[in-house]
């Protein structure tokens, strides 16, 4: 099971062969679709403009230099340390695989935290734990702010300092953030590799692109070099360099930043519905948040399901007994409300 094991310690396991995620499944994608974290106020009218205006007819410039540029002076980073990739995924299970070519032999792994951390740990062969290192033993270290599932600030924030250590931060939320202030400051985020994935805040999953920035540091580059080495020609296409072209600018941000006041709105509702429901949700900073909810989930899937709706259950989290659930509008929370209802009501 994928993040199943919450003690400290190795974790081994036996089958990483079932990927758990959110989203559309074999019988499509559901009317309300609570499971994945986009953005339920896109997607973004610049975002979809540039897309229906991309040149598909060609190929990229495979060097990405105009992009390259555009994601740097965003970030205010030279345009060296951007590293271009196919999804946040890919990239995951790209540094997994340039971690190992570089004789790396461990990993380390929040609590609670995305399963392809785990899954290309594992098919290269990495030991994995979740608790930190011993000082001097080399770790490739993930750490997610706000933290998936949970959307909670990150507390092992001293490991990402330690020289010894190649510390991956995973950015996939903080566009999204609603509440608290990010743990990391400039400086911090300079000393880690940074992973992005406008696709979230810009509502479109779909559009499969993403990027990292490498540390502003020596000791990054060879690493920076196997990257590049393992990464595909053309790992993202027109439409994903119109997505992350257009993400920068300052039509989608602000974009972004209204939406935002949409999306505080509609969480503070979601979590009233689910209160009333008899569900313990817990804190999070983002667009999203988990429940405890008062039946098991698994038993009300195919019912919900055929109504429509759909979860996001933790169990491949770590968290068994738990849904997550990205904020979605009025009418969605109505139907996720009545549904749990009947489908309670029925016994399932």
């Amino acid at each position: 099971m994928l993040g199943g094991n919450e003690g400290a310690g190795l974790i081994c396991s036996s089958d990483l062969t079932a990927v758990a995620h959110g989203g559309p499944d074999a019988s499509g994608a559901a009317r309300h679709d609570f499971s994945t974290n986009s953005n339920a106020a896109g997607p973004c009218p610049a975002v979809l403009a540039a897309l229906r205006a991309a040149d598909a007819a060609h190929y990229p410039d495979p060097g990405y230099t105009s992009l390259r540029r555009a994601l740097a002076g965003f970030h205010g980073v030279e345009p060296g340390r951007i590293v271009i990739a196919a999804s946040a995924s890919e990239f995951i299970h790209r540094i997994s695989a340039a971690w190992a070519q570089g004789g790396g032999r461990k990993v380390c792994l929040p609590v609670h935290s995305y399963g392809d951390y785990e899954r290309a740990a594992s098919a290269w062969g990495l030991q994995v734990s979740r608790i930190a290192a011993p000082r001097g033993d080399a770790a490739l270290r993930w750490l997610c702010e706000p933290s998936s599932p949970l959307g909670q600030p990150e507390t092992d924030l001293e490991s990402q300092s330690r020289a010894i250590d190649t510390c991956v931060l995973d950015m996939a939320y903080e566009p999204q953030r609603l509440e608290g202030r990010a743990s990391f400051d400039v400086v911090q985020r300079n000393r880690v590799w940074q992973l992005w994935t406008p696709n979230k805040a810009m509502g479109l999953t779909g559009v499969r692109a993403a990027y990292a920035i490498a540390p502003e540091s020596d000791d990054a580059a060879a690493l920076k070099q196997r990257l590049e080495q393992l990464s595909p020609s053309w790992p993202i296409g027109a439409h994903g360099v119109a997505l992350l072209e257009t993400w920068v600018g300052d039509e989608a941000q602000a974009w972004l930043a209204q939406s935002l006041h949409t999306l505080r709105a509609w969480k503070a509702q979601q979590r009233a519905i689910c209160e009333s429901l008899g569900w313990q949700c817990l804190p999070s900073d983002a667009n999203f948040f988990c429940a405890r909810t008062d039946a098991p989930y698994p038993q009300l899937f195919a019912a919900l399901r055929a109504e429509g709706v759909k979860l996001r259950d933790c169990a491949s989290f770590g968290l068994p007994g738990h849904v997550r659930l990205g904020v979605l509008p009025p009418q969605s929370q109505q139907a996720l409300r009545e549904g749990w209802e009947r489908a309670a009501a029925a016994g399932h």
